[in-house]
């Protein structure tokens, strides 16, 4: 794949002559200034902004995983089956991601601290619904909402902290460990969400949201300063609306699939539909005057090569603890609690690989390397879980595998997530950084789709001529996972080449 050189955009364009003028000018203003970037503002005011802005990323990942180690408990409590236990997780990521790009947006129109309060409080509020659920219907409607609160937060978070580290001194320091927390938080969602679901039970994985939007809305309120356009251009509710209805359709068909089968009518219709959406938002994007997303910042080679990385790498991230947080419990029979346990040397590699690959890596190597390594390193780890078996051991088989994949997601998200970011105006910061939580998030939600589908055929093929017994069923569980997994790393391959196609070999 040959991807096209094009023109620096006019969007980087404008950031690099704002960064050549003189720190008292207008644009170079702290936190407290109007234009909203602080790479000036004081050293110990920045990092308590980083707190404040990490305590906010926390919370949306956080909730994806937390969610999945108390799903076996929610679901025996809701009692709502095996095919529908994926719209728990979907029915958040549809929406965060659907919604991230028009999240963006409204920051960088209403003001990034008003718009990041709105999405921690109705984060808060949905979170407490989601807890307070009778049924399988109020449970989905509630997580729901959650998404779309969250489409607000955290493209503001993330474009807050892009406008506060704008220097590339303490810029890679604050991104690897912002981009720790975007991907180690799922680790610590499960081992959170184990030790909640055991003690207090599934539905306080929920309401501890509430307590978290607390610390950080007061932190928010004391810290930042609210930043918007001088001149506010008009909002592209067409394209948002078509983008939301399109992943939607194309995720609910990917999830008909497990059921119906490929062939099906409904959900061929449901595919076919939802990708006709996206094509038609395409189209508009190119012709509206204000764009939800410019298709600039998609063409520019240094973005589009950290899309796809982020992309596979959270197909890989979300996949795998869905499937083996299933694992663990189902099959070896671990607890809710020592599953979460289990899986902190995963998230200590990654946030130690983060910082390094960051702070001291990427200004030396440059992007390409540095991110296309860490997706084959986690290619690897996901490779030694397809090999798992009905009685795996911890020490010997798993263990070194999710240090593996760790280390080679911490390789690759943090510099991602920098090089995606760099260079943009302050006008489109917003909208730029949500598309790279958009790819996280679709990532999440069409790959756990996708990947549910792909387990469910692989298990119903091995029972086909067998008896049906425990260990049969274990077993055809277990090559189910293998399939996932398998699927995953050829994924992570597959994004390895296509950045090393696309992003250039200098840090920009």
């Amino acid at each position: 794949m040959t991807v096209a050189r094009t023109p620096m955009s006019t969007t980087d364009t404008l950031s690099r002559n704002r960064s050549r003028r003189p720190k008292g000018s207008p644009s170079s203003k702290g936190v407290a200034g109007t234009a909203g970037t602080a790479g000036t503002a004081a050293p110990a005011r920045r990092w308590w902004v980083l707190a404040v802005l990490g305590l906010a990323q926390l919370m949306v990942v956080l909730d994806v995983t937390i969610v999945n180690i108390a799903l076996p408990s929610a679901q025996k409590a809701l009692g709502f089956t095996n095919a529908n236990r994926t719209f728990v997780v979907t029915a958040y990521t549809v929406a965060f991601g659907g919604l991230l790009l028009l999240g963006g947006r409204l920051s960088d129109h209403f003001g990034r601290k008003r718009i990041f309060l709105v999405g921690m409080i109705g984060f808060a509020l949905g979170s407490a619904a989601a807890g307070a659920s009778v049924d399988f219907v109020m449970l989905v409607a509630a997580r729901a909402v959650q998404g779309a609160f969250a489409a607000l937060m955290a493209p503001s978070a993330l474009s807050l902290l892009t406008t506060t580290f704008s220097d590339s001194k303490d810029r890679g320091k604050a991104f690897g460990i912002f981009g720790g927390i975007a991907t180690g938080g799922a680790a610590i969602g499960l081992l959170l969400g184990g030790a909640l679901t055991q003690t207090l039970g599934w539905r306080y994985t929920l309401y501890v949201n509430v307590v978290f939007a607390v610390v950080g809305a007061f932190g928010a309120v004391v810290l930042l300063t609210n930043d918007r356009r001088a001149h506010e251009p008009g909002l592209d509710y067409r394209g948002a609306l078509t983008v939301v209805a399109g992943l939607g359709l194309f995720v609910f068909g990917f999830s008909q699939a497990e059921t119906r089968g490929w062939t099906d009518p409904i959900t061929l219709a449901l595919l076919i539909s939802g990708g006709l959406l996206l094509v038609l938002f395409v189209g508009i994007e190119t012709r509206v005057d204000h764009p939800l997303l410019p298709m600039s910042l998609v063409a520019h080679r240094n973005r589009l090569g950290p899309y796809l990385a982020v992309f596979s790498i959270s197909i890989a991230v979300f996949g795998t603890f869905l499937f083996l947080t299933y694992y663990l419990q189902q099959i070896l029979g671990y607890s809710a609690l020592k599953t979460g346990v289990l899986f902190l040397p995963m998230a200590i590699a990654l946030m130690t690989a983060s910082i390094l690959s960051n702070a001291v890596l990427l200004r030396r190597v440059g992007p390409r390397p540095l991110i296309t390594g860490g997706l084959l390193v986690a290619a690897v780890g996901i490779g030694l879980l397809a090999r798992l078996g009905i009685h795996a051991t911890y020490l010997t088989e798993i263990l070194p595998a999710l240090v593996i994949l760790g280390a080679g997601v911490g390789f690759t998200f943090p510099p991602a997530m920098n090089t995606a970011t760099a260079g943009l105006a302050n006008a489109d910061a917003g909208v730029g950084s949500a598309m790279v939580t958009t790819s996280q998030q679709i990532a999440a939600s069409i790959g756990t789709s996708i990947l549910n589908t792909i387990a469910a055929s692989a298990t119903a093929g091995y029972l086909v001529g067998r008896t049906p017994t425990a260990q049969a069923l274990a077993q055809a569980s277990v090559q189910g996972d293998s399939t996932v997994f398998t699927v995953v790393a050829a994924v992570l391959v597959g994004g390895a080449v296509l950045c090393g196609l696309a992003i250039k070999s200098k840090d920009p």
